[in-house]
């Protein structure tokens, strides 16, 4: 068993999105892949798309690459997508099988999904894989692959965990920035270098401007789902559910401002396959 598999072996991916903060990110994650479904619904089908038409979400293929316990894919199925998901840790795995749903589940490995055949996919969910693939090969074979299977003209979400939080929240609010800076896990200025044994990777967004550059796709946008959430957990807890509302409409606004991405805990990009 890998220290990746261990590690979620014992961590609630769904506590985790069930929280506050996390439900902050699900939300804001969920609204702009309803957006890219819609546009594909309406790409399939131009002419029932100018008649106002429906149409059938079964014909609107999905895969979630590093899909955990099935948060995304499992209420994108139950909506009535086709979804596939493969994932890595089969701990993970089988809670997400044994969920009520439709979804096709394997086990697989981002950097080489071989079971999955090319330009298959309107809409392609990279969101848990670049958090913990180290350095630019491994974080752009994942991407490739990706890139590989989704259709022409289909777009891919991917998810980043930034460097920013974790120097202002592990280096300084936990106190390790001295233990950090002594065991060169910082450059000069401040980029994280991290290896396997930390699991995380962190990242600037020239780092994932590089990436795109290399797959040669475009931007269609780029979002902090949670922004601001990650660092205030317990002030979100302490919310009414009607203050709380009003931050996840507030996240809502501001995920797609320039001067904020950076800061946020993950950021989302959104790319399309040209």
């Amino acid at each position: 068993m890998t220290k990746l598999e261990e590690y979620y072996n014992k961590f609630n991916e769904e506590k985790r999105l069930n929280s506050r903060h996390g439900q902050v990110e699900f939300r804001v994650s969920m609204k702009y892949i309803q957006k890219y479904l819609n546009r594909a619904a309406a790409g399939l089908d131009n002419a029932a798309a100018l008649n106002n038409n429906q149409v059938p979400k079964d014909k609107i293929r999905v895969l979630d690459i590093g899909a955990g316990t099935g948060k995304y894919s499992v209420a994108l199925a139950e909506q009535g997508y086709d979804v596939t998901a493969v994932e890595l840790v089969k701990y993970n795995l089988g809670i997400l099988k044994q969920k009520a749903s439709t979804v096709h589940a394997m086990q697989g490995n981002a950097m080489n999904l071989k079971k999955l055949a090319d330009d298959s996919y309107d809409v392609t969910l990279l969101f848990g894989p670049m958090y913990h693939l180290f350095g630019f090969d491994d974080k752009n074979k994942a991407l490739g692959e990706a890139k590989r299977v989704t259709k022409q003209g289909g777009v891919i979400l991917t998810a980043y965990c930034m460097n920013e939080y974790s120097v202002i929240m592990y280096g300084f609010k936990e106190q390790h920035i001295l233990e950090c800076m002594e065991q060169g896990r910082f450059t000069e200025d401040f980029k994280t270098i991290s290896n396997p044994d930390q699991l995380y990777d962190y990242v600037r967004l020239e780092d994932i401007d590089a990436l795109n550059r290399a797959q040669g796709l475009e931007r269609l946008e780029i979002i902090s789902p949670d922004g601001a959430a990650n660092y205030m957990r317990p002030y979100l807890n302490r919310l009414t559910d009607k203050e709380f509302e009003a931050f996840v409409q507030y996240q809502m606004a501001v995920c797609g401002r320039a001067d904020l991405i950076g800061a946020g805990a993950h950021t989302v990009d959104i790319l399309r396959k040209v």
